[in-house]
Formats: structure tokens, C-alpha cells, sequence
């Protein structure tokens, strides 16, 4: 096959490989699905200002993250049930972003533990947290992550219920899969992803089996999950979190200013302004139509970031351009795990990189640093 040349590319060789149940997982929004297609398409709604016959050498692209340094301004965001699109699939894209220079973010619900991730990684990476109602299991977590010598805690506000993924019911979702007839199916049309999985032993919730109360095995896990979210979890909650981690702490899930004006009195490092993807609230607004008003509101306070919908270098730096100090990429990293394994991670990244650079040359930048709303042909939100 020919090398992938887009995201998209990668989107489509990754259906191919993976089963559909965790294709689907990873490709889903919440109900309509309309906050996750507004999430792409509102970026083409940004116009970019071109510039012609100024200096384009010595291009820069490199930056810092909630003050750790990045080689351009892309985190891996966390994404659950990681280590299903590819065998080990934590541990391969953290390699692969360790050796790209960005930062991996570990997912609480993810396949490979955060001691997985920790074996094969020699740099810091981050850790994001959801808040549970077993508050001993929280402190353990925390703790590992400090073993594990996690540099960024990065704790999601938005998942205190859980949104409904019509196609994860339809689907019959569960890590590892059951073995129905439904399942049977799609497992014998994808030999090559059935074949990895056979040589690893990680197929359950590495961070949450064999350490949470009462779940030694996969059958209690379910119930547990969804007992567990915490639906009082409160600003009070990210004041003791903050405390207990003592040190980088990132809010994940921000999308209205009065949210964000209160997550900069925290006294937290960074924020990200997100809809979970659009796998949340079905109906809010994008995350980037957002980002201009929350950098309006708090930007002058604390670090802004943001995730949803970016499939694209050109995309980062429209982020970039409206106010975000870093952007996070999920599915399009999935995409290329999914469809590669650790080098299809890469190819995502290097992507993103070539059309980063490309088009901050061609707005006339040299410098990542320097990209404001002035490469903007507009402002569109």
C-alpha cells in the first residue's frame, strides 16, 4: 500500500485492521454525533491569511506545554481502551511519542498500566485521572503516578455521567471482547489484529484490575465503572487533587468562561478546553469556536489549551493563532496506531508536523512562538 499522506489515509487503513467494536469505540460521538462533526467542521470555517516574499528559513515549530518541552505544540490526549486499537498500545504510542518530543498522556481507562508505560518509557509522560467514588483507589493512582515519575497530572472534569454512545451499545463494547457470534465475526475478518493480541497478555484495564476494591477480574469490572464515576465530584474535589499530586496539574473538559474562571483560581497549570471529543454532551458548542472566548476570559491567568477535531497541521495552527499554547491530538493518533502499530503513531505525528510547518511558512512565519491571530483572515468566532 501506498504511504499514508493524511490523516485521513490512516483513518481509512486503520477500519481495515481493526475489529469494528473498538474502530467504532474510538470513531464515536455521543447520541446525534453532532458536537463531534462540528468539532472537525468548524475548523474549515477558520480562512488563513497568505503572505508572500518573506524570510521562511530556519522554521521553528518548538515550544513548551505546561512548562515541559515539546517539539511542537501536540500532546497525545488520553484516549481509554488505547491498547485495543494495537496490541500494547499505550506502550507503543508513548515510544513513539518519547521519540517524536512530545508529551503522552496515559489514560486512567486505559489497556497497558501506568507501570506498562513506565517500562518502556525513559522520559516523564502524563497521567489523566477521572475522579472515582472509591477515594483510597484516587490516592493510589496518584500515587503510582508518582512512582511512575508522571510529570503532568491531567484530570477530566467532564465525565461525571457518562454520555450514551449509541454505537458502543449496538456494538456490545467490552475489553477484551465477548466471545458471542456478533463478536466471532468481526474478530475472523481482522487475522493480523487477532494475531498481536494473541502475543500479549494486556487485554483488560491495566490501571484498574487487581488494584480497585472487589475487581480481581474483567466480570466485576463493568459494574464497577459505572457505579464509580463520581457525579458530586466538585471544585473542592480539584483543590484536595491538587494538593495531594503537588505538582503539574492540568483541568481537561472546560468549555464556558465561568468554568474557566473558576478552573484559573484553582491554581492549576493549564486548561483544556474540550467536549470529551463530542462524546459527552451531544448539542455543546466546538471546542475551537470556544477557545477564542475562554482565552478572552482567562488567558492572561493560566495556560490554554485544546482538543476536538484536529486532523490536520493546518489545524493546530489555527489553534495556535486563536490563543492555544497546545493542542491535543486522540483519534488521529489512534487512526495510526490502529492501522500501523508504533510506526503509524509517527506517521500521524509527522504528518501533522509537515502541514504545521508548511503552512506557518506560507502565512509568513518562521516561528511557532510568533503565530497569533494576525495569520488569521478573519476572526471567525
Amino acid at each position: 500500500m501506498s504511504q499514508p499522506l493524511t490523516i485521513a489515509d490512516l483513518k481509512t487503513r486503520a477500519r481495515r485492521r481493526v475489529p469494528k467494536m473498538f474502530f467504532d469505540y474510538a470513531d464515536s460521538g455521543a447520541w446525534t454525533e453532532g458536537t463531534y462533526r462540528a468539532n472537525e467542521e468548524d475548523f474549515s470555517k477558520i480562512k488563513l491569511r497568505q503572505r508572500v516574499l518573506v524570510d521562511m528559513t530556519n522554521r521553528s515549530l518548538a515550544t513548551t506545554m505546561a512548562g515541559q518541552d515539546a517539539s511542537m505544540p501536540v500532546a497525545l490526549a488520553p484516549t481509554g481502551l488505547c491498547g485495543m486499537q494495537h496490541a500494547d498500545g499505550e506502550m507503543l504510542a508513548a515510544k513513539a511519542a518519547e521519540e517524536f518530543g512530545v508529551p503522552f498522556t496515559l489514560s486512567t481507562m486505559s489497556i497497558c498500566s501506568i507501570e506498562d508505560v513506565a517500562s518502556v518509557t525513559s522520559k516523564p509522560f502524563w497521567f489523566q485521572l477521572y475522579v472515582m467514588k472509591d477515594r483510597d483507589f484516587i490516592n493510589s493512582l496518584i500515587d503510582r503516578a508518582k512512582a511512575a515519575k508522571c510529570s503532568a497530572l491531567v484530570l477530566t472534569l467532564d465525565l461525571q455521567v457518562l454520555g450514551q454512545r449509541h454505537k458502543d451499545l449496538r456494538n456490545g463494547l467490552s475489553a477484551p471482547p465477548k466471545w458471542t457470534l456478533h463478536h466471532g465475526i468481526q474478530l475472523a475478518t481482522k487475522p493480523f489484529w487477532c494475531l498481536d493480541m494473541l502475543r500479549t497478555k494486556r487485554r483488560g484495564f491495566g490501571n484498574i484490575v487487581g488494584h480497585a476494591k472487589n475487581v480481581s477480574d474483567l466480570s466485576s469490572l463493568s459494574s464497577w465503572t459505572a457505579e464509580q464515576f463520581d457525579p458530586q465530584l466538585s471544585w473542592a474535589d480539584v483543590a484536595w487533587i491538587k494538593e495531594r499530586w503537588g505538582g503539574k496539574l492540568i483541568l481537561k473538559g472546560i468549555l464556558d468562561e465561568e468554568d474557566a474562571r473558576a478552573a484559573a483560581g484553582t491554581g492549576a497549570d493549564a486548561i483544556i478546553v474540550s467536549n470529551h471529543g463530542g462524546r459527552q454532551l451531544d448539542g455543546a458548542k466546538s471546542s475551537i469556536s470556544m477557545l477564542p472566548r475562554i482565552v478572552d476570559a482567562v488567558g492572561d491567568q493560566i495556560e490554554v489549551h485544546v482538543d476536538g477535531g484536529i486532523r490536520s497541521g493546518q489545524d493546530v495552527l489555527k489553534a495556535v493563532a486563536l490563543g492555544a499554547k497546545g493542542t491535543y491530538i486522540g483519534r488521529p493518533y489512534l487512526y495510526g496506531l490502529g492501522a500501523m502499530g508504533k510506526p503509524g503513531v509517527t506517521t500521524a505525528l509527522e504528518i501533522i508536523r509537515k502541514e504545521l510547518d508548511v503552512t506557518m511558512a506560507l502565512c509568513g512565519k518562521r516561528d511557532i512562538q510568533t503565530v497569533d491571530h494576525s495569520v488569521l483572515a478573519e476572526m471567525p468566532f
